[in-house]
């Protein structure tokens, strides 16, 4: 199993045990590092919800692996209704601060690629996805984005902007960071919307410990989150 040079799974598994309020940075550099998500659907409650689970800080989602993942068996594992494979993905953030309980920290693997349970989506009444539609995720945990690096954001008609926090390379697998510049001009955007990217004056932090975060995806996978919520 490959590692993120500098971490490893005892240090991964704190993130998820502090349960005090702290915006401090506990992991740097992350801007460009890969991962993947299984995202698995329940019926629970009444309603539909999905767990999350991932590689971040575990492995490097190595593309042997992830290519052996099968969706169906894996949901059969699991008692899920479906599951969806949510990557590969790389980080376009700059780092991360605190982790809090939202599930158990579990650990699993599929098919020898080692993942940790790490957050929820509430789906409510349709489990199906579609772009520009927004998502909560109980995720518990603080981003980071440096002064004077580049963001790329989704801007509503009401001047809301969601910020880029991972690409994803599930529809187009030659995406990388340097094509962002001109996303804007591949995205169908809802009637109003905008793309911009543009450069930090100042380090903008998203902290979702002790609210839900809002979050949606383009056409592409990439995600995007609200920073106010």
């Amino acid at each position: 199993m490959v590692g993120r040079p500098g971490y490893d799974r005892g240090e991964a598994l704190n993130l998820v045990k502090d349960t005090t309020r702290d915006t401090t940075r506990l992991i740097d550099d992350v801007r460009g590092v890969r991962y993947g998500e299984v995202i698995a659907v329940f019926a629970r409650h009444g309603h539909f919800e999905a767990e999350v689970f991932g590689t971040q800080f575990l492995n490097d989602c190595p593309q042997d692996l992830w290519d052996a993942l099968d969706p169906a068996a894996i949901a059969t594992d699991l008692g899920a209704l479906a599951v969806k494979l949510n990557g590969p993905r790389h980080w376009v953030i700059d780092g991360i601060g605190q982790k809090l309980h939202t599930l158990e920290p579990v650990l699993r693997e599929f098919n020898g690629l080692l993942m940790r349970r790490l957050a929820l989506i509430d789906l409510g009444d349709d489990p199906s996805t579609s772009p520009y539609t927004d998502k909560h995720v109980h995720r518990g945990v603080v981003f980071f984005f440096d002064a004077g690096k580049p963001v790329y954001e989704l801007v509503t008609p009401d001047r809301r902007a969601y910020v880029m926090q991972a690409y994803c390379l599930a529809v187009d697998p030659t995406t990388d960071e340097a094509g962002l510049a001109t996303l804007g001009d591949r995205l169908t955007l809802p009637d109003g919307w905008t793309y911009r990217v543009r450069t930090l004056d100042e380090e903008l932090v998203v902290d979702t410990t002790h609210k839900v975060a809002t979050v949606l995806q383009d056409e592409f996978e990439h995600s995007y989150t609200l920073p106010e919520g």
